[in-house]
C-alpha cells in the first residue's frame, strides 16, 4: 500500500503549534507525513477548511494538505461534531477521483469520519486517538458523552489502532475493551537535527534571559496542561532561589483558555512574580530547541498525556524533566535517571523535585546526558517505517466489519 489518506479534521499540520487547537498532534501529523513521503508513501492530509488557503497545498513531494469545506471557517472545536458528516462527504468525493489504499484517522472527530468512509469506500481504517475521553475524565477533565460513545464505536471498527505508548495501549484495552491484538504501539519521534544538546549560555544570551535558574513550560494554556502548578512551583522555590525564573511558551487554547490565562496572570500577581515570569507567544516548532537549551528544568505537569512530546524534546536537548506521573510520561521520564516524576497535583512535590535537580549539579548533568541518550532512540523515520509496515500488513488481515 503506497497511498494513504490521513484525516485531521479539526486542525492542520500547516498551523503553528501552541495556539488555539494546534498542539502536539499538529507536529505529529506534519512530521509523520513528511517521513512517510520520504519512504515512498503518497500521503494526502485532509483538513477542514478554516481560512482562504488553496484547496491543495503541496508541502513536499509525496505530501500534500487538502482543505475540505465543512461548515463555516471559524467554528470552535466544540461545534465540529456537527460538520463531521459534511467533512466525510467531501473527503469521499476527493477519494473517488484520487483513490487511496488506507485511511489513517487522527483524533476522535476524524475517527468518526474515517468510520463512515471505511464502509462507504471499503477501505481499511487505522485510528490514532492522541487523547481519550475516558482517560481525561479520570483526572476531572470531563468530555461530552457523545465523544465517549463515538470513540467506542471507532475503536470497535478500526482494523488497527495505534497507541503512542504502552500505557495508552493498556488504557484502550481496559477503558474501551479494545482487542490488544489490533493495537500497535507506534511512538512519535523527534527531529534530532533540531532537538539536540547545546550550550545553555548561548541559548540564554539569544533569548535575553537574566542569570539564575530557568524553569521552562511549553504548551497550550488550558487547564489540562497544568500551568498553575508551574507557577506555584516557582513561587515555592523563591525563598531559596530568589533569581529563579519561569519561561512559558504557548498560547490560549480551548473554551477555558482565556479563563486559564486570567488565572495564570492572577497567580503571578498574587505571588509577586511579575519580574520572574515571562510569557512567550507560540514559536515555530524548530525554534523551541533554543528555549529547551536555555532551561535548567522543563516542567510537564499535565493532568494526562498519551505521550508527552515536550518531555521528549526537552530530554533530546539535554534538559532534565520534572513531569506528572501519568500516561506516556511514565515511559518517557525515567524516574531518577532522565528526570523526576511527581504523583498528584500538589506543587510541593514539584518544588521538591526541582530543588533536588538544582541542588545537585552532578545529578542534573547525569540526567541531561541520559535523557539525550534515551531521546536518540526516537525518530520520525522509525515511526514512519513502522506505520508503513502496518499499512502493508493490512492487505493480509481480514477486514473488521462492525455492521455484521
Amino acid at each position: 500500500m503506497t497511498r494513504v489518506a490521513v484525516l485531521s479534521l479539526h486542525t492542520s499540520p500547516l498551523l503553528l503549534p501552541g495556539n488555539g487547537d494546534a498542539g502536539g498532534m499538529n507536529v505529529y501529523v506534519r512530521e509523520l507525513c513528511s517521513a512517510l513521503a520520504q519512504t515512498g508513501v503518497d500521503t494526502a492530509v485532509f483538513v477542514r477548511r478554516h481560512d482562504n488557503a488553496e484547496t491543495v497545498v503541496e508541502v513536499e513531494p509525496g505530501f500534500k494538505v487538502i482543505h475540505i469545506n465543512a461548515g463555516p471557517p471559524h467554528l470552535p472545536k466544540e461545534a465540529l461534531a456537527a460538520v463531521v458528516e459534511e467533512f466525510a462527504a467531501g473527503v469521499n468525493d476527493w477519494i473517488a477521483q484520487h483513490p487511496v489504499d488506507v485511511l489513517h484517522a487522527n483524533y476522535w472527530l476524524s475517527g468518526v469520519a474515517g468510520h463512515r468512509l471505511k464502509h462507504d469506500l471499503d477501505l481499511p481504517l487505522v485510528s490514532t486517538f492522541h487523547t481519550l475521553a475516558r482517560v481525561k475524565a479520570e483526572t476531572g477533565d470531563l468530555e461530552p458523552q457523545r465523544r465517549i460513545n463515538a470513540e467506542a464505536e471507532v475503536i470497535a471498527c478500526s482494523d488497527v489502532i495505534t497507541a503512542n505508548s504502552v500505557t495508552e495501549l493498556q488504557q484502550l484495552a481496559s477503558l474501551y475493551g479494545a482487542d490488544p491484538k489490533r493495537i500497535d504501539v507506534v511512538a512519535p519521534g523527534i527531529d534530532r537535527a533540531v532537538f539536540s544538546p547545546g550550550l545553555r549560555e548561548g541559548a540564554r544570551n539569544a533569548l535575553g534571559l537574566k542569570d539564575g535558574p530557568v524553569l521552562l513550560f511549553v504548551g497550550r494554556i488550558q487547564p489540562l496542561k497544568g500551568l498553575d502548578v508551574a507557577v506555584a512551583t516557582l513561587a515555592g522555590l523563591s525563598r531559596r532561589y530568589q533569581d529563579a525564573q519561569l519561561l512559558v511558551v504557548g498560547g490560549v487554547s480551548g473554551p477555558q483558555g482565556q479563563k486559564e490565562l486570567q488565572r495564570f496572570e492572577d497567580s503571578v500577581q498574587r505571588y509577586g512574580l511579575q519580574d520572574r515570569v515571562k510569557l512567550v507567544p507560540p514559536q515555530p516548532h524548530h525554534l523551541l530547541s533554543t528555549y529547551y537549551r536555555a532551561a535548567d528544568v522543563c516542567l510537564v505537569p499535565s493532568r494526562s498525556e498519551s505521550f508527552g512530546l515536550v518531555a521528549l524534546e526537552a530530554a533530546a536537548c539535554g534538559v532534565p524533566v520534572v513531569a506528572s506521573d501519568v500516561g506516556g510520561l511514565t515511559t518517557l521520564v525515567d524516574h531518577g535517571r532522565t528526570g523526576l516524576r511527581v504523583a498528584g497535583r500538589d506543587p510541593a512535590g514539584y518544588i521538591d523535585a526541582v530543588s533536588a535537580i538544582l541542588e545537585d549539579p552532578r545529578l542534573a548533568e547525569s540526567m541531561a546526558r541520559r535523557g539525550a541518550e534515551m531521546a536518540a532512540r526516537y525518530s520520525w523515520s522509525a515511526t514512519a517505517l513502522r506505520l508503513r509496515r502496518i499499512f502493508a500488513g493490512l492487505s493480509s488481515r481480514v477486514p473488521l466489519d462492525c455492521t455484521v
